[in-house]
Order: C-alpha cells, then sequence, then structure tokens
C-alpha cells in the first residue's frame, strides 16, 4: 500500500518562495494562512538553512490525537485532512503539531477561526487509488528540496542524494 509523504533535502532549499506561492495558487488559500512556508535557521550566521516546512502528514499524527471534535482524520494512504464541519478551532492541534501546520484565520472578536492546513492537493480534488496526489509545492520547487510522493521512493531518491554527497 501506498504512502504518501512530505521529505525536506534541507540541503537544497535557497528560499525563492515558490513553494508558497504555487500552494496559494493551487488551492486558493485566505490571507493570513500559510500552508507551508520556509523557515530560515541561524540566519545571517554560519550554517544559515532554509526549511520547506509543510503539514508531514505524520505516521501518527499528535494533532489527530489532540483533536476532542475528531475533525482530523487520516485517509488510508497517510494523508491528514480536517473536516471543518466538526472543527471548533480550539487550537489543541496547533499547540500538538512540532511542524505549525494548523492555521487558524482570526475569527469575530479575536477567536480562532476554522483550522485551515496543507491537504496534499488532494482537496477538493478528492480522486481515487487511480489518481496519484501530485502536490504543487513540491513540484514547482526548482531545486528539488521538498520531495513529495510515495514514502518508499522519495526515501530512495533522498538516500541516492545523500550518497552521492558523501
Amino acid at each position: 500500500m501506498v504512502t504518501y509523504k512530505f521529505l525536506v533535502d534541507w540541503e537544497r532549499c535557497i528560499r525563492c518562495g515558490g513553494c508558497e506561492v504555487a500552494c496559494k495558487q493551487q488551492n486558493d488559500v485566505p490571507i493570513g494562512i500559510r500552508r507551508i512556508r520556509v523557515v530560515t535557521i541561524n540566519e545571517g550566521k554560519p550554517g544559515e538553512k532554509n526549511v520547506p516546512m509543510p503539514c508531514m502528514h505524520c505516521a501518527s499524527p499528535p494533532c489527530l490525537a489532540a483533536c476532542p471534535t475528531k475533525a482530523i482524520y487520516q485517509r488510508d494512504d497517510g494523508i491528514v485532512l480536517v473536516d471543518k464541519d466538526k472543527c471548533i478551532g480550539c487550537g489543541y492541534c496547533s499547540w500538538a503539531c512540532p511542524f505549525g501546520a494548523p492555521q487558524f484565520l482570526r475569527g469575530v472578536f479575536g477567536l480562532k477561526g476554522k483550522m485551515d492546513k496543507c491537504t496534499y492537493c488532494v482537496l477538493p480534488f478528492e480522486g481515487g487509488a487511480e489518481r496519484a496526489p501530485k502536490p504543487k509545492c513540491a513540484g514547482f520547487c526548482s531545486t528539488k528540496a521538498l520531495l513529495a510522493g510515495d514514502a518508499e521512493y522519495i526515501n530512495a531518491i533522498y538516500r541516492t542524494r545523500k550518497a552521492g554527497r558523501a
């Protein structure tokens, strides 16, 4: 069975912002929400690294365990989604996620709205097994720092890259 994941090759990221733009355009993401963002570690210092941070669609998602309404669910292929009709905007998922993936639009009087996050570009395009999801952020990455697809396949690509750098 195929399990879809992201794999970040942070040694390749140049912080061009292409992944962020591709995601916003593909998914019509509202202003104030960033389903993927590039974080810079040690900015301006030796060893500076840029790291694309989408939802990693974890094998055991802490956000899923933290959600009191079961609004967050995981498909059989590993993709983690949210049912916005069930979301109450409590923010527990945001506290549980180590990647900062859950995003909230501020609602009336500063209250949190419904949670939004990376959908691996499967919503609203729910295909079936016959149509593999193709996240636009990874497809648009000019340096191929963001790999997306079958976990076994992208791990093999990454291992080959690492072997070549050694």
